[in-house]
């Protein structure tokens, strides 16, 4: 591991990783993964989420270089002490890839993201955690690409059920996972994806609900059964229209509550 300033002690070190390679093969991604850091990320509102993130820092190697500087990523993000929104982000990407000296790269943030949330009845608050990420990515000759994730927990009620049942229907929660390349210079949120998934659910989840709120939800869901099909549909048709959107994927696994497996379905999809 290289230390980013050479001093009296370095020059003296060989410096094996910045010798020649004679293999003739570029490595596409090389870097560190697994890093576990704190990270604060500003909403739209200004507002600052505090969370910890494990991050993937990897930049492409061209055939005659032996090796990438590894310490120089974890350097990058020791020197970030400011909350980041997706502009930082692309910012702090653009810095790896000029400290590093690469023509491509890629950070990829996984974390979880706390939203708060009011009960529809009681109105009472509480918070839910979303499974979250971002990443972003690029070459020297194309645009960034901005790309969020969301998983996000919601009720399914099963149509199927409801009809042939004299009463009651079964249902179960479903995650609904949602990933968006964003449109260059657009604003998109992590809220935004997590509102399209609770909003095309049977019903969204809360995190702490009072009696009328469990009457609310559960004739909610009821009025509203969705197969795992439906919400995959429903959520992708409301992609589809995102002028902010570039690329997209939705899918849900359904973890049935009469079976001892899953539902699954995926759409994948471009506006491009």
């Amino acid at each position: 591991m290289n230390a980013p300033e050479k001093s009296l002690h370095t020059m003296l070190l060989p410096d094996i990783q910045g010798t020649p390679d004679h293999r003739d093969m570029a490595i596409n991604q090389v870097g560190v993964r697994g890093l576990r850091y704190p990270l604060r990320l500003r909403d739209a509102s200004g507002e600052t989420h505090a969370t910890v993130a494990t991050i993937t820092m990897t930049v492409g190697l061209p055939p005659t270089v032996k090796g990438t500087h590894m310490s120089r990523f974890i350097e990058i993000m020791e020197a970030q002490h400011e909350p980041l929104d997706l502009a930082g982000i692309k910012a702090l990407y653009d810095h790896m890839r000029h400290r590093l000296g690469a023509s491509s790269g890629r950070i990829e943030f996984d974390f979880p993201y706390f939203i708060r949330k009011q009960a529809p009845v009681s109105r009472v608050d509480s918070l839910i955690d979303i499974d979250a990420g971002i990443v972003v990515s690029g070459q020297d000759t194309g645009k960034t690409d901005l790309m969020l994730k969301v998983v996000v927990p919601v009720t399914s009620l099963c149509p199927c059920s409801k009809e042939i049942s004299a009463y009651g229907a079964h249902n179960q929660r479903s995650h609904i996972t949602i990933m968006a390349t964003l449109n260059e210079g657009v604003a998109l949120t992590l809220e935004d994806l997590v509102s399209m998934a609770e909003q095309e659910a049977s019903c969204e989840v809360f995190g702490l609900l009072k009696r009328p709120d469990e009457k609310w939800v559960t004739e909610r869901a009821y009025d509203n059964p969705k197969f795992v099909e439906d919400l995959v549909r429903d959520i992708a048709l409301r992609l589809k229209q995102e002028s902010r959107v570039a690329r997209w994927s939705v899918s849900s696994e359904n973890f049935e509550s009469i079976h001892n497996h899953s539902a699954y379905a995926l759409i994948e999809g471009s506006n491009i």
